[in-house]
């Protein structure tokens, strides 16, 4: 299977640099394949699972937004954060779920909703990405769907 250059960077430095076969992705417009020869495209990202396909094996990976780039054959994707699943720290997860929920509960302000709901919407991305919440995934296109 033909290949393609791909980095992925966040904030904290450099998460990937090499060669992949597909990056499989959540946009603001939708899931977008991206394989090699891909045409120019740019789009902004939504809060979602990131899959790379590597010599055959896919890796999933939590995305917090960001945008990525296609040009002249090569991939960029900058993420607000990136997480492979055996790295996502569950408890610290869970603990953000937890009070994201409670913040969502007690907010007066739409601004205090749209935070929470953002926050609580990265924390079950990220347990929903490493396995550890039954229905999370389907709630959160559900989710992106209503916006």
């Amino acid at each position: 299977m033909s290949s393609f250059r791909l980095q992925i960077v966040t904030p904290d430095g450099s998460v990937f640099d090499g060669e992949a076969e597909a990056l499989r992705l959540r946009t603001t417009e939708g899931y977008v394949s991206i394989r090699a020869h891909h045409a120019d495209y740019i789009a902004a990202l939504e809060i979602g699972t990131v899959s790379v396909t590597q010599n055959g094996e896919t890796r999933d990976a939590a995305c917090g937004g960001g945008f990525l780039s296609v040009s002249k054959g090569e991939v960029q994707l900058v993420a607000t954060t990136f997480e492979y699943a055996e790295n996502i720290d569950v408890a610290r997860a869970e603990d953000a779920k937890r009070r994201a929920e409670e913040r969502l509960a007690a907010a007066q302000e739409t601004k205090d909703v749209e935070i929470a709901t953002a926050k609580l919407l990265r924390a079950l991305n990220r347990l929903s990405v490493a396995g550890k919440e039954a229905g999370g995934k389907e709630w959160i296109q559900i989710q992106f769907m209503k916006s």
